[in-house]
């Protein structure tokens, strides 16, 4: 039991670290500066959300309203142990407030993963709901019961709370001013649980944390023993643990038998009506608050949330007051700071959270909320993550920096804006028996991957099952800013395989190494891995209709690998890979085609020989066009 408990309080913690705005707030400054008080706040259909105000004891003046709405439990805020936001705000005269969702810990009303928006819902007298509804009723309520507030409302929220913030834009409340979707949630078949289709077998030990309804109010996790069913044995070695699990439908009847979300994205391999009326992206038009959109470059977890709100929010309301911050961080990586700021191996700078809470955040709540200041945020305040410093856009990506087209030549020759060899091809035998390793070390079960988004990839160059492509040595700088996107042309002796294509940054041999780092790790010819994705193949024409692929005949695959602002610095080389297995990380396609591969069996898994042929290429940088990529549902 103690081995449970200490479990569950290390989770505990985890959790609260994805909504996290820094170190706890000086518990004797908010006991001497805050009012702490409890709300039931009833909801159109009846339902009552729990809600926490932190009202300020000055009396002197108004102040406006700043909101956090969590699926990961308000009881962490109270008692005067305000995680949220940084302490900047905590210390700039704001009510702050923190509420359950439905369905969560002390609310009341059943949990649903992703709820369906439902347009108009502004309108009070209906009784149908959804999370843009909550915070409208939430916002009405609190305008006219909590006194000294002076009409403005702000909501923030990192990861979950991101989506809820995402999702207070729509239909918003008139004093409802301005949002900070922070690592936001935007649609679960292409953030989170999957990309672009695969699903990520590393969050398999999140399920239980949304997959399960509480029978009764509690400030309490009451999923903690379906946690143990997995962490009961503490797998040292995650490779090894997943693998010998066999086939995705073993998880079912051995640990998420019970689980309803994981039965969902069971029923659900392809991107069907389940999935996409969940996506929040397609209703973010004639949005009025004005809009902070924060993301880490590094976040393995919500990449595609920051990135493609922002864009579809310009993309449907050029007008809008909309800006985008992607810094050097993980999963709300921007709410705690370390000083020195480190993905992994890879040293970025000093107080770099520090500075994006006092010169980015703090300004943008204080001006629209407050009136104080001037909104001087460029439309995109992005960091470059290979010359380490930030850069200001007036649009993203930005005009200015031109696009670069990759293609394949002989002896693993990476060539930049010139055509590759008529008729090259490129072949590795993929077996989903013996996959990738998505680390270079040894890990453990995870609860959600983080660090290998910076990891050397010198393993992987190793294998050869892993096609490696580098430039010569550079003699300049080459920056790559937007949108990357591979065009494969495929063949294979299946009839189904996924693609996993990786853009990495090759250190020069003589590259000092961090102090850092343990000793084992040379940073000298250390291949860091920039940007990455991964495409199931099944979904090359349609993510709601997939279709086999026809052995040995050529096929476009077109693989979007998302955003990056990276500067590959003189001396440095341009590495691509690609592979077909990247393993726990994405789950194994059996590369037999079957309808369903978490159904799939043992004996559908088979090796195939895969083709990349000459003609393939990849484009880096500029306004590539996902948005419209991700409307293949016909």
């Amino acid at each position: 039991m103690k081995c449970c408990h200490l479990f569950l309080l290390v989770f505990s913690l985890f959790l609260i670290s994805v909504n996290v705005k820094a170190e706890d707030a000086d518990s004797l400054y908010v006991a001497t500066h805050y009012n702490e008080s409890e709300y039931f706040i009833e909801m159109r259909d009846g339902v009552k959300l729990f809600t926490v105000v932190y009202t300020p004891k000055d009396e002197s003046k108004t102040y406006p309203m700043l909101m956090n709405r969590t699926c990961y439990n308000v009881d962490g805020t109270r008692n005067n142990k305000l995680r949220a936001p940084s302490d900047y705000l905590i210390r700039g005269g704001y009510i702050l407030v923190y509420q359950d969702v439905r369905g969560r810990y002390m609310s009341g009303g059943t949990f649903d993963n992703m709820r369906p928006n439902i347009p108009g819902n502004d309108v009070k007298n209906k009784k149908d709901i959804d999370e843009s509804s909550d915070t409208y009723d939430t916002i009405d309520w609190l305008i006219k019961n909590i006194k000294g507030n002076n009409g403005r409302v702000g909501i923030y929220g990192i990861s979950y709370p991101g989506h809820y913030s995402a999702a207070a834009l729509l239909d918003a409340h008139p004093a409802l001013k301005a949002s900070s979707p922070q690592a936001p949630i935007s649609d679960f078949f292409f953030d989170d649980f999957h990309h672009q289709g695969a699903f990520l077998q590393s969050y398999m030990a999140a399920f239980p944390v949304f997959g399960y309804q509480k029978d009764s109010l509690t400030n309490k996790a009451w999923y903690g023993d379906k946690m143990m069913r997995l962490y009961k044995d503490r797998p040292a070695n995650g490779y090894e643990f997943n693998l010998a699990l066999g086939p995705l439908k073993n998880i079912t009847e051995k640990y998420h038998y019970d689980n309803f979300f994981w039965n969902q994205v069971v029923e659900h391999p392809n991107y069907d009506e389940f999935w996409q009326k969940r996506s929040i992206l397609p209703h973010l038009k004639d949005i009025n608050p004005a809009v902070l959109t924060v993301g880490g470059w590094f976040d393995a977890e919500d990449l595609f949330g920051p990135i493609n709100i922002y864009k579809t929010i310009q993309h449907n309301d050029p007008d809008a007051k909309s800006t985008i911050v992607m810094g050097p961080w993980t999963h709300g990586g921007w709410s705690r700071e370390r000083g020195q700021q480190t993905i992994n191996h890879i040293y970025f700078g000093d107080s770099i959270s520090t500075f994006f809470q006092r010169e980015m955040e703090k300004p943008f709540f204080d001006y629209y909320l407050k009136d104080e200041g001037e909104m001087t945020l460029p439309e995109a305040y992005m960091f470059d993550t290979g010359l380490k410093e930030w850069k200001k856009y007036d649009e993203w990506p930005p005009k200015d920096v031109a696009p670069i087209t990759f293609s394949f030549g002989e002896n693993g020759k990476l060539l930049m804006n010139e055509d590759a060899k008529a008729g090259d091809e490129f072949s590795y035998i993929s077996d989903p028996a013996k996959p990738v390793p998505y680390r270079s070390e040894v890990e453990g079960l995870t609860f959600t991957p983080r660090l290998f988004m910076t990891d050397d990839q010198r393993h992987a160059s190793y294998r050869p099952d892993v096609l490696t492509f580098k430039t010569d040595v550079l003699d300049k700088d080459v920056t790559i800013a937007g949108e990357i996107l591979a065009q494969l042309v495929v063949s294979m002796t299946g009839t189904d395989a996924d693609f996993v294509v990786k853009l990495i940054d090759v250190y020069p041999d003589d590259f000092p190494n961090y102090e850092h780092n343990p000793k084992n790790i040379i940073m000298g010819g250390y291949q860091q891995l920039v940007r990455h994705e991964v495409f199931r193949g099944r979904f090359r024409d349609s993510y709601s209709e997939p279709k086999p692929f026809e052995p040995g005949v050529p096929t476009n695959v077109t693989v979007p690998l998302q955003d990056v602002l990276h500067t590959f610095k003189k001396d440095h080389r341009i590495m691509i890979q690609i592979h077909s297995t990247w393993f726990p990380y994405i789950d194994r396609n059996p590369q037999k085609y079957v309808d369903n591969i978490y159904k799939a069996n043992e004996e559908d898994f088979i090796k195939s020989e895969i083709t990349i042929h000459g003609m393939s290429t990849v484009k880096a940088g500029g306004d590539l066009p996902t948005i419209e990529l991700l409307k293949k549902t016909d």
